[in-house]
């Protein structure tokens, strides 16, 4: 492959909503939507392909421990713990853009509680908590502003 093409050309200075996002869709899933399985793996996997944002499921599951899965269906289950730590050991290997989690949330409030705790302990530093207005776009951080940052979409 072209080496020229993993650099970046575009002025990446605009407001995030300026850009395409390199988006996957039931990260966690390694086949089928309906009975295959869960993997905090295929996080890495998409991470390093150069996928930006990535889809977290996340329901209430045993021993107050969230878990990711697609809901009603019969895929396996994985911890959001370990899908979080995942993220954290990929996100930045090949790109040092922000990464976004969209996050999906079936959780009760306890299970919420423990999600936040975790983004906050596993992230650190990276994880970027200054609240932004969606009520005017152009006021959207750039990407070279959120460079190393990792942003939650819920």
């Amino acid at each position: 492959s072209n080496p020229l093409h993993r650099e970046v050309h575009q002025d990446m200075e605009q407001p995030l909503c300026h850009y395409f996002i390199a988006s996957s869709h039931n990260t966690y899933l390694s086949g089928d939507q309906l009975l295959s399985q869960s993997r905090a793996e295929m996080y890495a996997r998409v991470l390093q392909a150069g996928c930006r944002c990535v889809e977290v499921d996340c329901w209430d599951g045993p021993d107050g421990e969230p878990v990711v899965h697609h809901g009603y269906t019969l895929t396996s289950k994985i911890l959001f713990r370990d899908v979080a730590e995942t993220i954290n050991k990929y996100a930045f290997i090949k790109n040092e853009f922000p990464v976004i989690l969209s996050i999906e949330n079936h959780c009760s409030i306890q299970q919420q509680k423990k999600i936040a705790q975790y983004l906050k302990e596993i992230f650190g530093d990276k994880l970027d908590l200054s609240s932004v207005s969606t009520r005017d776009p152009r006021q959207l951080p750039s990407p070279q502003d959120l460079k190393g940052k990792i942003l939650v979409k819920v």
